[in-house]
Parts: structure tokens; C-alpha cells; sequence
């Protein structure tokens, strides 16, 4: 057997299809060696690269199937592990007894690690906590940034630096904890310090307070940072009582003032009241890359405290995984963790995670009460994505609530603040066109709308239609450099999707999200899913959904119309000899349409420029309008003054008729004469 490149031997490669094949794609040689004796069990895995850097870290329930499956076809489709998979030269397996211990060795070693392509922590270590040595005889409260496993008891992360701040001034105000260094009993001052003149400490370092008073006044910090108040106000009033009885006045007005203190303290902390016990409740919110999840606190029916945490590096990984990487490497390290925590979804890893979790049962409200909180902590989650986005000029105003509803219901990875809506339009195969409206956070932006004639092929083929006004639209963004949307609706059914799908691929876009929702029955289609998704009929995404639909359905008919339109009437007026396409345009310009000529005077057209009074009565003639002759105007010629009224009250004589008129009798006596009438006979 060859020695390998550590001076040991190599391990043989397993001779079959699937090996070889694997191979050929890139597979690296000493992962391919490792392979086959990979076990079958839960496990880590860590990637390496050419230098030994760890890539990235991922649990799996069976080691060996999880590392075959990043050479297998489902992986191809993903960008960021097709870049993974590139630089990976090397593996390295560890075995566990469970998966609820991969959960936790995998979040352990992605802090110490830091891989470039796992789903990080933004910033975790600047968070402080507030540090109590509960291990030492006389216990100090600190602030500090690490976490130590001294038995120390640690409260935080606070992510809000003020609300610590506020927190240490309350314990420094009520309760007389030291602020010295020394290591009591062992190491001690000759005399108290300042903090004993001004009533801050009691100086246990000179022996003015027992360590037994010491250590009760240290039980009550730790209650108050856990949130349970109302327990320290219970205990100082009774010690108040207690000195009062002893007849120890001045030891009694101290309690006294501190329970003013925390009686003031305890009135807008009442926030919440849902059923009364101790719950953490989990908030999720995500946009492309970026995600956010919240952590409300609530003890005694009481919010108290909201902690989040910002991740990035979550492209191409499902919310599951997501919420899950977060919480195995933050809540599962917290204090003072809860008997229940709610999430807002199922997870895969929930199970394992209720594992590491000692004595917190992990929930998934539905309903009732506890939904509601899972909803409120939703909003919070959102609220401070939305911060984030807007403080990193990422996102020019905030998303509306059905944006992100959409996102949780269609499990879409990217928030689609944009969005795209396709519709084809034609009238039984004849006039093909098509739209595209925009909608940005849920409004439509008409700047961006867009309309197309379908040049390809005519006839009614919705399929066709669809995969070319999808690839010239996002082939025009492309070549203009224009931002691209988050998600493309398309109006249809598994047809229109598929079309549109393969377009996309042709382009190399999939960094947005595509679905289609069918008039019908309303449902949505996704790719690579058989099953639509029926939303609620009142759900404020569904109502985004079709109001975009519709625009995108108004504004394709509106064009389709007037294209048919303009077909009528072009093809109708260039059939009357003597109009061209310029004579067509100022009529149409000028009336409108052909009902506009048809309706229209002779004069009228006549004013139209390269008309003339007979032009536009033989366009009229020709259209199947009757124009009457005009009147013509006669001149009366005038008569000589020997003309007898009579002949001349006449008037001109009619030469319209074919007879050969009478030859004119000149005036005489007897003309002038009254003829008597004849008699008629019967």
C-alpha cells in the first residue's frame, strides 16, 4: 500500500459506479479514501481546504450518507455549497452517542472556528453579561464579556448595553454589594473604603457584615436579576418587619428605602400578563442572507427583557436549519433559561435541541395565548431586521406585515419586498401580449410596469408566451444593470411555472424566488412542489398576491385591447383606395377611430392636412356613409327691362332637361292680351 502524503499508508478507494462518478465531479481523493469507512451514526464532519482551514462544520444523524450527499444531484442547485464544495480538499469526522450531542459539538466548534460558510453570529462576543462569583465567600457583581466555567453565575447577554447599565445602578442603589478586588476573608484593607461612608457597602472587608447577612443580601441580587422581583420585595419586607421588632430603627428605614426602590421598579415591569409562569419566547424574521431572532423573556407572567441576535452567511439554508443553528449556539449557553421555551415553527434539529436543554421543554404554540406571543415576538424580530436593513442602506423604508407573512407561509428564503407579476393577454390566439407590474412592500410602483408583444409565435400557446416575456424581461434587467426582484409571481398554474422556471435557468437567475398562483381555487405552486398551498381567504399575503395579479391581468387586457384595436382600424381604413399610412395616422390622429371618420363631416375631414372636399366624401362613400350632393348656388342673370314681368318672374330657364327649349317669341299686342279659358268637356 502507497504511503500517503503524511508518511502513513493511503487508504483504498472504493472501486464502484457511484465512486467513480463521484470522481469525475471533483471529489478529492482523500475524501474519497475516508469515505467508506465513514459509520453510520451521528457524528460532526468539518470540511477543510487546501491550507487545513475548516470551511465549514454540519451535524449528521448518519455520517457516511451526509457526506456522499454533497456529491449527489440535490446539492446542485445551491450556489454557496456548489463554492464549498469547489474548495474542499480534506474531511475530518468525529463520532457522538447522539444527535443531541452533534448538536452541541457542532455549535462549539463553529464559535471556535468561525467557518466562512456556516450561518454565523453577527458580532457574538461583544455582547456583556453581568457576572455574580457566587463561588467566592464574599460574591462581587461584574461585568465582563467572557464566559467562564469558574461557577460563576452569569446573567445576559444584553444586547441593549443601557438596559445593564440601568440594571447595575438599581443593584448598586438598593442592595450594599462590594466593589473592591480583594479576596475576602483572605486578603483585607486596615479600613473601609468611601463606599462605607456614603451607605453604599456595609464594609464586610474590615468585619462590619457577617458573610451569613453578606450571602442574603447576594441571594437577593440574583433573584432581581433573575426578574423576580416581587420575591426580593417579599423578603426585604420581611426583613424590614424583623428589624422593626428588634427595635433596630435604622437598619429598619434602609430596608425601607430599598423597598420604595424596588416597589417603583416593580410597576413598568408589568408588561405582559399571559397566564403567569416563566416562558422564553422565540421571534424569527428573515431577509435573503440576513435573519433575526428574538428572545422575549418572561418570568412570573412578566416581560422582562428582549435579547436578539443578527445572523448572516444564511443563504441557501432553510428557516429550520437556520433557528436552529441559533439557538444551539446562543440559547443553549444562556442563564436562567425558562422550563418552556416557544418557537414560531418546527425545526429539525427541536428534538436534539430539547435534549441539550436541561429541564426546558421546547414548544410549538399553535393557537391560543401562546401563539400570540409567538406572534408579538415575530414583530419584534421584524422590527429589528428592519433596523438593521435601514441602518445598513440596504432597504429604503420598511416592509409591510403581509411581506413577511408571505415569506413564513411560502417558506420563501429571501423577504420579498419586490415583486414581479406576470400575466399573457390575448383574444382567441390573435393580439398575443403580455405585462409585468411591480409592487414594492406590498404597493404598486407603476414607473415600473412593463408591456410586451409577443414576437415569436402567434396562436395560443400560454406556455411559449410565458417563457419568452419572462426571459426578455429579466434579460433587459440584466443587461441595464437594474436591480432584479425578490420574487416572481406568474398568473397560472404548473405550466406557466414550469416555463417560467426554465427561463430563469436558461438565464442563470436563481437567486429570486418563483411561484404561481392559479385563479381558480386560488392556490400557489412552487417549484419542486406537487402539493399547492392554500392560504387563508383573508390573509392579508393572499390579498397582496391577488391584488398584484389583477393589475398584472388590467394592464395586459387594457393593452390587448388597444392592440386589437389598432389592428381593426388599420386594416379596415387601408383597404379604401387613395388612404396610405400617413393619411391613416392623421386620421387617427385627428378622430380617433373608424367610427370617429365614420361619424365625421366632409368639411371635417377636409381640414385634415392631404384631404380635399372629394377625397373625403369618397372616403365616406367608401365606408357605407351616404353623403349628400352640396347645393349649388345659381346666378341670376339680369333681365333686359323690354321682358315682360312675367317672363321674367320665370326665372332662368331649366337647361337640365333634354328637350330643346321653344325658340323666344318676341313681345306683341296679342301676348299681352287675356285669353279666355277654354271650356273642358267630360
Amino acid at each position: 500500500m502507497p504511503p500517503d502524503e503524511t508518511g502513513g499508508h493511503a487508504l483504498p478507494i472504493a472501486d464502484d459506479e457511484w465512486t467513480r462518478r463521484a470522481l469525475e465531479h471533483g471529489m478529492p481523493v482523500p475524501v474519497a479514501q475516508k469515505l467508506p469507512h465513514l459509520p453510520e451514526s451521528p457524528g460532526v464532519y468539518l470540511w477543510k481546504d487546501v491550507d487545513g482551514q475548516v470551511l465549514y462544520v454540519g451535524k449528521a444523524k448518519r455520517l457516511r450518507s451526509r457526506v456522499r450527499s454533497y456529491w449527489a444531484q440535490d446539492h446542485v442547485s445551491s450556489p454557496k455549497t456548489r463554492a464549498m464544495v469547489r474548495k474542499v480538499r480534506d474531511l475530518e469526522t468525529i463520532v457522538v452517542p447522539s444527535e443531541a450531542h452533534a448538536l452541541i459539538l457542532e455549535a462549539t466548534l463553529i464559535k471556535e472556528y468561525r467557518p466562512r460558510f456556516n450561518i454565523a453570529l453577527r458580532d457574538d462576543k461583544s455582547y456583556p453579561y453581568i457576572k455574580v462569583t457566587v463561588g467566592e465567600p464574599f460574591p462581587r457583581v461584574l461585568v465582563t464579556r467572557r464566559l467562564l466555567d469558574d461557577g460563576a453565575r452569569y446573567f445576559g447577554p444584553y444586547t441593549d448595553v443601557g438596559s445593564m447599565r440601568r440594571a447595575l445602578n438599581v443593584v448598586k442603589r438598593i442592595f450594599t454589594v462590594r466593589s473592591c478586588h480583594y479576596a475576602l476573608p483572605r486578603e483585607a484593607p486596615e479600613r473601609p473604603c468611601l463606599d462605607y461612608f456614603i451607605k453604599r457597602c456595609k464594609a464586610p472587608c474590615v468585619g462590619y457584615q457577617s458573610q451569613d447577612d453578606y450571602r442574603a443580601m447576594i441571594d437577593e441580587v440574583v433573584w432581581f436579576l433573575e426578574g423576580r422581583t416581587s420575591d426580593v420585595i417579599r423578603h426585604v419586607r420581611s426583613r424590614m418587619m424583623e428589624a422593626s421588632e428588634r427595635l433596630d430603627f435604622e437598619r429598619a428605614a434602609e430596608l425601607r428605602d430599598a423597598l420604595m426602590h424596588l416597589e417603583k421598579m416593580e410597576e413598568p415591569t408589568v408588561v405582559l400578563e399571559v397566564e403567569g409562569g416563566d416562558r422564553d419566547v422565540v421571534g424569527y424574521a428573515r431577509d435573503g442572507e440576513d435573519a433575526c431572532v428574538v428572545v422575549m423573556r418572561i418570568r412570573g407572567g412578566k416581560l422582562l427583557a428582549r435579547d436578539h441576535r443578527l445572523l448572516e452567511h444564511a443563504e441557501d439554508e432553510d428557516d429550520g436549519a437556520v433557528l436552529g443553528a441559533c439557538l444551539a449556539q446562543w440559547y443553549r449557553t444562556a442563564e436562567a433559561r425558562a422550563a418552556e421555551l416557544l418557537v414560531p415553527f418546527d425545526f429539525e434539529d427541536r428534538e436534539s435541541l430539547e435534549a441539550s436543554l436541561e429541564g426546558t421543554h421546547v414548544r410549538v404554540p399553535q393557537r391560543g395565548p401562546r401563539r400570540a406571543l409567538v406572534d408579538l415576538a415575530d414583530q419584534n424580530a421584524r422590527h429589528l431586521l428592519e433596523e438593521f436593513k435601514l441602518a445598513a442602506l440596504e432597504a429604503d423604508e420598511r416592509a409591510a406585515d403581509p411581506v413577511y407573512e408571505l415569506q413564513r407561509e411560502l417558506g420563501l428564503a429571501r423577504l420579498p419586498r419586490s415583486l414581479v407579476c406576470f400575466d399573457i393577454s390575448h383574444a382567441q390566439g390573435t393580439d398575443v401580449v403580455a405585462s409585468a407590474v411591480w409592487f414594492e412592500n406590498a404597493r404598486p410602483r407603476r414607473a415600473e410596469y412593463r408591456k410586451f408583444k409577443i414576437k415569436i409565435h402567434e396562436g395560443n400557446d400560454d406556455f411559449r408566451s410565458m417563457h419568452e416575456v419572462v426571459t426578455r424581461y429579466f434579460r433587459r434587467r440584466m443587461d441595464e444593470d437594474k436591480p432584479l426582484p425578490d420574487l416572481a409571481v406568474i398568473d397560472g398554474g404548473k405550466g406557466q411555472l414550469g416555463a417560467a422556471r426554465a427561463a430563469l435557468d436558461e438565464l442563470g437567475v436563481v437567486q429570486i424566488g418563483l411561484i404561481s398562483l392559479a385563479k381558480r381555487d386560488e392556490e400557489i405552486f412552487l417549484p419542486g412542489r406537487s402539493d399547492p398551498v392554500r392560504l387563508p381567504r383573508r390573509s392579508p399575503a393572499l390579498r397582496m398576491l391577488q391584488q398584484a395579479r389583477d393589475e398584472a391581468h388590467r394592464f395586459a387586457i387594457t393593452f390587448q385591447r388597444q392592440k386589437r384595436a389598432a389592428r381593426t382600424i388599420t386594416s379596415e381604413l387601408l383597404k379604401i383606395p387613395g388612404v396610405g399610412p400617413t393619411k391613416r395616422r392623421a386620421l387617427l390622429h385627428a378622430l380617433g377611430s373608424v367610427q370617429g371618420v365614420r361619424d365625421a363631416s366632409v368639411e371635417r375631414i377636409a381640414e385634415i392636412p392631404g384631404f380635399s372636399a372629394a377625397s373625403a366624401r369618397r372616403l365616406l362613400e367608401a365606408l357605407g356613409v351616404s353623403v349628400q350632393e352640396p347645393v349649388r348656388e345659381s346666378v341670376l342673370e339680369p333681365v333686359p327691362e323690354s321682358v315682360p314681368e312675367s317672363v321674367a318672374d320665370a326665372g332662368p330657364a331649366d337647361t337640365s332637361s333634354d328637350e330643346t327649349p321653344p325658340p323666344e317669341v318676341p313681345p306683341t299686342e296679342a301676348s299681352s292680351t287675356e285669353v279666355p279659358p277654354s271650356t273642358s268637356t267630360s
